[in-house]
């Protein structure tokens, strides 16, 4: 069966008004800015408003990504929202957000994979194109970590923020688009990561509630042991799988989680700061929207031109991983 190529149309991004400095968090819990931005590389992050959830921002960030494609909210197939904080249960947020933009003939779904939901969602969305099912998807990350964020916890309310990023796919010339997938998961490390809180396991209640298991919960030391080891792993299997040599690399753009996670991938890599987007400083972890975040700023600050060679790479709770290798 002959394949479609897919790629990229269109990117959107959308992140909230308030802002959330580390002096600010030196107010709220035991902590200080110089201590943050060392060990994490961030400054500040986005608050959504008490008004604000995810479906809202995933809307701003699709109506971005539309309009950069030049097609309309009636033309698209497939909705694809990748989060770990939807609007409620369900409907989706996938099904909210079709509503809110008009998509009428739209097939929607959520996807929760973590801070790796973005890639896993390229990676669905793209087969349903590239066999002819459908034309044109959307695929967001969607996130408002604030709302399941302890601010008590200083290892964890330094590090997550709020925000949304979006793509548009569809075909391609051949030669462009989606050039590989990498997609893994690790369920013995699911304890690592987690919000215990709310569902079949522990449903809501005031027991729930007392022990804040509705809160992000971490184990930051294995975390990023994790991380170090499978971005960087994850990377040059797509470089494998797309038979490309890491000097091909025009960019990366890796989850934004913590600085020196980034660097030990830039290091396995053997790319220069340049070749690296970075917006962590300013947005912190914002889970399933880092990366289509990250890229949307790459788009609008003329750092990609058409034929060069990306790599997105991400890792999340679950344990979860994914990366793709794509000529822009």
């Amino acid at each position: 069966m002959d394949l479609y190529p897919v790629g990229i149309l269109g990117t959107g991004k959308y992140v909230p008004d308030r802002i959330l400095s580390n002096h600010d968090l030196e107010k709220m819990v035991d902590t200080n800015d110089e201590w943050i931005v060392t060990r994490t590389g961030i400054r500040e992050r986005r608050i959504s408003s008490d008004e604000q959830a995810s479906s809202d921002l995933a809307l701003e960030a699709a109506k971005g990504a539309l309009d950069s494609a030049g097609i309309t909210a009636d033309q698209l197939d497939l909705i694809v929202v990748a989060t770990i904080t939807p609007d409620m249960a369900f409907p989706s947020t996938a099904c909210i957000l079709q509503e809110k933009l008009g998509a009428r003939k739209a097939a929607a779904f959520d996807l929760s994979a973590a801070c790796s939901g973005f890639i896993y969602g390229l990676a669905n969305a793209s087969n349903f194109i590239a066999t002819g099912m459908y034309q044109y998807a959307l695929v967001v990350g969607a996130e408002c970590l604030s709302k399941i964020t302890d601010y008590t916890d200083r290892n964890t309310c330094v590090l997550f923020g709020d925000g949304a990023g979006a793509v548009v796919i569809g075909r391609v010339p051949e030669g462009r688009g989606f050039k590989s997938f990498e997609l893994g998961a690790d369920g013995s490390g699911g304890d690592l990561l987690k919000v215990c809180g709310g569902g079949s396991r522990n449903p809501s209640s005031a027991a729930s509630l007392e022990s804040k298991l509705h809160f992000i919960q971490m184990a930051g030391a294995d975390v990023f042991k994790f991380a170090v080891r499978i971005m960087g792993a994850a990377a040059e299997e797509v470089l494998r799988k797309a038979k490309w040599e890491k000097a091909d690399i025009d960019l990366l753009v890796p989850h934004q989680a913590n600085k020196r996670i980034i660097q030990s991938a830039m290091e396995r890599l053997e790319l220069p700061p340049e070749k690296c987007m970075v917006n962590l400083d300013r947005y912190g972890n914002v889970s399933a929207a880092s990366i289509p975040l990250a890229l949307a700023e790459a788009v609008e600050e003329g750092r990609l031109k058409e034929g060069d060679k990306l790599i997105l790479v991400g890792f999340g709770g679950g344990l979860t991983w994914g990366a793709s290798a794509l000529v822009w």
